[in-house]
């Protein structure tokens, strides 16, 4: 599952960009939006980045 993180902000943008194009929403109105979900996925990515640390967690652990 963590290593499939990576994946959030593309399925979010995909999305997002979607949504946009079937609203008739222009990509340069919405950018803001993207934004939005690059730093959501950025606070998203530190947060478990923070609780490795703390636990001392390594991905090879499993």
């Amino acid at each position: 599952m963590f290593r499939l993180l990576f994946l959030l902000p593309i399925v979010l943008c995909l999305g997002w960009y979607f949504f946009l194009r079937h609203n008739g929403v222009p990509i340069k109105q919405g950018k803001k939006g993207f934004m939005y979900i690059l730093a959501f996925s950025a606070f998203v990515l530190g947060f478990f980045v923070l609780i490795m640390q703390i636990t001392e967690y390594a991905p090879t652990d499993l």
